[in-house]
């Protein structure tokens, strides 16, 4: 058996089962019946915990205080962007106790096995080593304003604690989520009343964006931010029974994103309102207003939170590197993985540590722009072969027919055609915004009905062609 192909066999040497304190072995083959464990209910707390930190807030920091929308706009395109991102998660993490295998292999009924090679490498890059370096430096940020650390310093401490729990996988980092959840609850609560109770939600926006492409901008940066978990859904749900609800892991696995990020985001918006005089700290500035006591304590979640979203990009960006069919022998090669990844993203975060709201506002659109169309691809895909089994698909790991060859086109298509014409980045602006502003962008909803689409025509043109023998 090659390291590409999918079908399950027996290991005994696996051991792993519902174990916390070992390291799960092996990388994206099929999780075994007899290892299945863990109920729907756990998704909650999985995609919960993850976004109870200070980059979900500056989601919504980002649609006031650069954007210029007035709260109560910022608001609405928060709770419409993160709405998308959301509806997605839940459709995507059925798919995992179905098949057992992570998102990334799962995308290869869509892309063939070479084709996968382009979302699988954009998801390790993205999720590995960028959206690692985006919550490192958050949670230094923070752990530098509670002890006055040196940012270098609290970053390697945030870093070191990431890294080993995503070391040891997939049921550590669950538990991890599990347990956080109720702490970072109780202090984020806490410190959005205070937050609320000083805002000025009534206050006009401003700024040198027209209002609606302000608004465009804030829904896809809050979608980009939603529909960044969207590669991983299935990564957290194939350890789950086939048998299992699928209504209730649609439910609790969207629920978590949608609750934490509309919540969190909209406090974030709030507090630009109570901020006098913005500084370049940004999580300073959030707990500026607030008490000694519960600052404190913030700081402390922001640093928890950071990591609970860390140990997650570190895992699931190891899982999609090796869905590209990377071969390493190893037992432990998910954890080697891992390992090179946080490494690689101490260094890059190390580099965000200045200028770091530029950079996050281009971050999540850009992650927009590729996440959109790979999602119209593969939801497309499926709905096109539902009633059929994909296990032969799946299996299949060298298959490049036509239809194979249809997930690369039109996404390929989708990126370059929405890009070109709507991407408004402080590097980059598309024929049409640069031309009209008041578009805002556009690109991630483009990007998703055009790829949808050209999929779904080269898909059933393929059909039309003799198969090749």
């Amino acid at each position: 058996m090659t390291a590409v192909q999918i079908t399950p066999v027996d290991d005994p040497s696996r051991d792993y089962g519902a174990k916390v304190a070992a390291v799960e072995p092996g990388g994206v083959e099929p999780i075994p019946l007899d290892e299945r464990h863990g109920s729907p209910l756990q998704l909650f707390w999985t995609w919960a915990s993850p976004n109870l930190e200070f980059a979900t807030v500056f989601v919504g920091v980002i649609g006031v205080l650069f954007f210029g929308l007035s709260f109560w706009l910022c608001a609405l395109a928060i709770v419409i962007g993160t709405a998308g991102g959301a509806i997605t998660q839940g459709i995507l993490s059925t798919w995992g106790p179905k098949q057992g295998l992570p998102q990334m292999v799962l995308g290869r009924t869509a892309f063939g096995f070479i084709g996968n090679l382009l979302p699988a490498g954009l998801m390790s890059i993205t999720a590995g080593i960028g959206w690692f370096a985006v919550n490192s430096v958050s949670g230094a940020l923070a752990l530098n304003t509670l002890t006055h650390m040196s940012k270098v310093l609290s970053l390697v401490i945030i870093v070191g604690v990431q890294i080993a729990v995503a070391f040891f996988g997939h049921n550590l980092v669950q538990i991890f989520e599990r347990f956080a959840f109720p702490l970072l609850a109780v202090v984020f609560v806490i410190a959005s009343i205070e937050v609320l109770s000083k805002a000025h939600v009534g206050a006009h926006g401003g700024g040198g964006t027209p209002t609606f492409a302000a608004f465009l901008i804030e829904v896809a940066a809050a979608f980009g931010y939603a529909a960044g978990w969207n590669p991983y859904a299935s990564d957290y749900t194939r350890y789950l029974k086939p048998e299992v609800s699928s209504k209730s892991v649609a439910l609790f696995a969207g629920l978590g994103i949608f609750v934490s990020c509309v919540a969190l985001e909209i406090v974030g918006a709030a507090s630009v309102t109570a901020v006098a005089h913005p500084s370049s700290n940004p999580t300073a500035d959030f707990t500026s207003i607030m008490p000694t006591w519960i600052r404190d304590l913030t700081l402390l979640a922001i640093a928890l939170g950071a990591i609970a979203a860390n140990v997650l990009n570190i895992y699931s960006g190891a899982m999609s590197f090796l869905a590209m069919g990377v071969k390493l022998p190893l037992a432990l090669r998910r954890a080697i993985v891992a390992l090179v990844f946080g490494t690689i993203g101490f260094f890059v975060a190390w580099s965000g540590l200045h200028d770091s709201g530029a950079k996050y506002e281009n971050f999540l659109l850009v992650i927009s722009y590729w996440i959109a169309p790979w999602l119209g691809v593969v939801l497309t895909d499926r709905w096109l072969r539902r009633g059929t089994s994909i296990e032969r698909v799946l299996d299949d790991a060298e298959h490049r027919g036509a239809a194979e060859q249809a997930g690369v086109i039109a996404m390929v298509v989708g990126m370059a055609i929405s890009i070109w014409l709507f991407a408004n980045q402080t590097f980059l602006r598309g024929v049409l915004v640069t031309h009209h502003p008041g578009l805002g962008d556009l690109t991630f909803e483009v990007g998703f009905v055009l790829s949808a689409a050209l999929y779904y025509g080269l898909f059933k043109l393929s059909r039309t062609r003799p198969e090749r023998t």
